[in-house]
């Protein structure tokens, strides 16, 4: 048996949606290869019988299980889904003894983890498994499924390419070497005042007060995270943010170098408005070029919507969940 970390799990209803009364809800652990313990919650639909299909989910990136994932997991298992939502390694009520980290590789892994999760729970069919990855998990969600094929159909929602924007910065306004080489060096300081202190600094989250001139995905972001829609204590993004060297590995790596080889189902679903809809747009271009399974793949566009109504709907119910039941149902019995 994998040994597992000892951790602390809430035991009171503390998510920022309301709990349903058709899914049963419970605390569920499991250990990813590099022996970090993840926490996640388990969402299974009310007097279920049989083998059910499953999907994990995660994101946004700097979020909690508490926040959109949760609702995201929730609303499925309503839909006939065991479900789970997971924090990430680092962060929220997982393992992981340095906070706030974050690692291409190892949050990949966290996914892979989940799915090994969902496929030797007694509940689930193994056959049966999607994963769902919400803004900077979207991109994490894309690059496990070009590399677990046991994943049967996957749905990026608002999604980042993590290591896009720490490369080259928003709208690839960053995109230089000597940009990078200022990155580069300003985080190989910081690691050596982290080391002097004796604690790693954090980079601050999302800012607060929020400035009058702040730029509207800056306003999208406060108006979530950092007010009663979807404020958590254990939000990075909702309070002292990733340390500064936190995403450090991310300027060097791709994460989605083989995405035209995935095999399976993608689904990616993004606001018109969203600043961060190039992602989704080219994340999607990149997907279909030169791919011999570009059938199964789809972007889909929500008129109206910003970034963060595909966090828990915004004002107009945006995330179209009816789609993603179907999308699901039809791959997973596929």
């Amino acid at each position: 048996m994998i040994k597992k970390e000892e951790l602390t799990l809430v035991t009171e209803w503390d998510k920022t949606f309301s709990k349903s009364d058709k899914v049963e809800h419970s605390k569920v652990t499991f250990v990813n290869r590099y022996g970090i313990t993840l926490a996640a919650d388990m969402y299974v639909p009310k007097d279920a019988q049989g083998k059910l299909p499953a999907i994990a989910v995660s994101g946004p990136f700097g979020a909690v299980k508490e926040q959109c994932s949760g609702l995201y997991a929730q609303t499925m298992a309503e839909r006939g889904f065991l479900t789970i939502a997971f924090d990430p390694s680092f962060t929220g009520e997982s393992g992981g003894n340095v906070r706030y980290m974050a690692s291409p590789d190892i949050n990949t892994e966290d996914f892979m983890a989940a799915v090994d999760f969902l496929s030797l729970n007694e509940k689930v069919d193994p056959d049966k498994i999607g994963i769902i990855g919400i803004c900077g998990w979207g991109g994490m969600a894309i690059n496990t499924a070009a590399l677990d094929t046991r994943i049967k159909a996957t749905v990026a929602s608002t999604m980042y390419d993590m290591t896009r924007v720490n490369a080259k910065g928003y709208f690839d306004s960053e995109d230089s070497e000597e940009a990078r080489y200022q990155k580069r060096a300003a985080m190989c300081a910081q690691r050596l005042e982290d080391l002097k202190s004796g604690e790693y600094k954090l980079g601050g989250g999302v800012v607060d007060p929020l400035p009058e001139d702040a730029p509207f995905f800056v306003k999208d972001y406060y108006d979530y995270y950092k007010t009663d829609r979807g404020y958590h204590a254990r939000s990075l993004n909702s309070n002292g943010g990733w340390n500064v060297i936190g995403c450090e590995s991310f300027v060097n790596q791709p994460i989605l170098q083989y995405s035209n080889e995935i095999r399976s189902a993608v689904l990616l679903i993004h606001g018109e408005k969203a600043h961060s809809c190039y992602f989704s747009k080219d994340a999607y271009k990149d997907m279909i070029q030169d791919s011999k399974y570009a059938d199964n793949k789809e972007l889909m566009i929500i008129p109206d919507a910003v970034h963060t109504d595909l966090y828990d709907g915004g004002d107009n119910d945006y995330i179209p969940f009816d789609k993603m039941q179907n999308f699901f149902e039809k791959y997973l019995n596929a």
